[in-house]
């Protein structure tokens, strides 16, 4: 074959190939157009409706979480309210309680077309209202798990705007300056970050699409607790004193950055207890910090899961792998039963280092996560101290010194015996 003709055999390849390219991908379609002005128009949140179009099955799985639960548009779905608003059982209640900030035949009673959000249900349940194009959380909530109505904020109520107060954490995308969010209930995009551009993107786009969007599981340790711990915290914004919730924070950035934690050495004697341990609810992450685990990068999501794909992610309450101590179990191999772990013996590990010290609606419905054992030395310093002991019903009304004896006594080494003489080997 001359040159020429392999010149011209090359050149008629080189047209063809271009020609199938062109007719497989065609021209740019309006659509495509679309999607790249909205690429120059910068990162937004779109909601997880969208996610849903591409990742169903880890939309599912969510859906099955308190995440996606958190705040419910009544106007959308009115069976979110799961209480009965009967004002006379609400009151009768309220007049149980002493100490009240307004008597309670004067406390505000929303009707149920006054709703618009509800917050919860797994504990408790609140209620979003609307006051002068503003939201505030109504006085009153239900306590799911006793079936009794409580007082809340009773006295100030309507100087507490909930998208100051809370929003950050009960919704998606949310903009102080519009008062306005994208999403009720805590999305996709809470912890993946705004996803426009990742949306946008043509499917064919991977890893284009992997670079716009945060993944948690890719951080570092460090940083991607830190998504959970926006939340699963109390305190106050860095950037505006009057927010309660990480104002301006983005997932896979320093929380520190935007918000400060509270503490009892701050002096919040309300939300935690002078050893520094938690007292009130969401706020694991502030008890995390003190533990070994943070220590050793043990972090929410080596327990906990948020969405999972083998149908598996709410088969327990707080959407861990295992159940109770099943999960302690999966990295603490039990040796012996021997000092401190002969007390029970039946493996109850969070019975003693989760104890349950913290109040969500009733006393005591959630646990510790220092996952240090509290002991009864400690309340016998500070009586304002839990301690793990007193938690179980066993040894609710037991004398604290009697029970430090009885631990000591337990977990004190006798002493090793004398070496034996191997001279005459």
């Amino acid at each position: 074959m001359s040159k020429k003709v392999f010149a011209g055999l090359a050149a008629v390849a080189i047209f063809a190939a271009i020609g199938l390219a062109a007719k497989i991908s065609g021209p740019a379609s309006p659509a495509y157009a679309t999607e790249k002005k909205s690429l120059n128009n910068g990162n937004t949140y779109v909601g997880s409706e969208v996610c849903k179009t591409c990742h169903l099955e880890h939309h599912d799985a969510w859906k099955k979480t308190l995440h996606s639960r958190m705040l419910v548009d009544v106007t959308v779905n009115q069976d979110a309210i799961v209480a009965d608003l009967n004002p006379e059982k609400i009151r009768a209640d309220l007049k149980k309680i002493e100490k009240l900030k307004v008597p309670a035949d004067q406390i505000y009673i929303p009707k149920k077309e006054e709703i618009k959000y509800t917050i919860g249900s797994a504990w408790k349940q609140r209620y979003i209202v609307e006051r002068n194009g503003k939201y505030f959380i109504a006085p009153v909530q239900y306590n799911v798990d006793s079936g009794r109505w409580v007082n809340y904020n009773e006295g100030d109520w309507e100087k507490r705007p909930w998208m100051e107060g809370c929003a950050g954490c009960h919704a998606t995308g949310v903009s102080l300056e519009k008062s306005k969010f994208v999403e009720p209930g805590v999305g996709c995009e809470a912890c993946h970050g705004p996803g426009s551009v990742h949306a946008a993107l043509p499917p064919k786009a991977i890893y284009e699409k992997r670079a716009t969007i945060i993944n948690p599981a890719k951080l570092t340790e460090g940083v991607a607790v830190q998504i959970c711990g926006s939340c699963h915290n109390r305190g106050k914004s860095m950037k505006d004193p009057k927010v309660g919730w990480p104002l301006g924070y983005l997932p896979g950035k320093a929380l520190e950055d935007f918000y400060t934690s509270t503490s009892y050495a701050s002096g919040d004697d309300t939300h935690v207890y002078p050893d520094e341990q938690s007292k009130a609810h969401h706020q694991q992450y502030i008890d995390w910090k003190q533990s070994t685990h943070a220590d050793e990068r043990v972090t929410c999501i080596t327990c906990h899961s948020t969405h999972k794909l083998d149908g598996s992610s709410r088969t327990t309450t707080h959407q861990t792998e295992k159940a109770g101590s099943e999960q302690c179990l999966t990295c603490h191999t039990p040796i012996n039963r021997t000092m401190a772990h002969s007390i029970h013996s039946f493996s109850n590990c969070v019975g003693c280092h989760m104890a349950k010290i913290v109040t969500s609606a009733e006393s005591g419905d959630l646990h510790s996560h220092t996952f240090k054992a509290l002991l009864p030395k400690e309340t016998l310093a500070n009586k304002a101290n839990p301690n793990s002991c007193q938690g179980c019903h066993r040894h609710k009304n037991e004398d604290l010194a009697a029970l430090q004896a009885r631990y000591d006594a337990l977990v004190t080494m006798p002493a090793p015996p004398a070496p034996a003489c191997w001279h005459g080997w």
